[in-house]
């Protein structure tokens, strides 16, 4: 490797880890879908409901932390462009 010249393995390839308030509202989402889920497999519309409503607290989460600025900044990928996809 040359000097002052960066490998391809050493530049920034970006992260998919997300700050930890995102993760936190998309748990709550998930929590959420899976209470309801139950809910609607056992038959129990109240269970549904609660769901529905943590779901719905963890959409307003989503929101208030604003977790579609956690942007994931790839490297280049080669070969990807809308002329190859015919």
């Amino acid at each position: 490797m040359v000097e002052g010249k960066k490998s391809e393995h050493t530049e920034n390839l970006g992260s998919h880890g997300g700050r930890p308030s995102s993760w936190l509202a998309v748990t709550v989402m998930l929590v959420g879908t899976v209470v309801a889920g139950f809910g609607l497999t056992a038959d129990n519309w109240t269970l549904v409901w609660i769901g529905t409503g943590v779901f719905v607290v963890g959409g307003i989460l989503a929101l208030v932390f604003d977790i579609f600025t956690d942007v994931v900044i790839d490297a280049p990928r080669v070969g990807m462009h809308a002329e190859d996809h015919r």
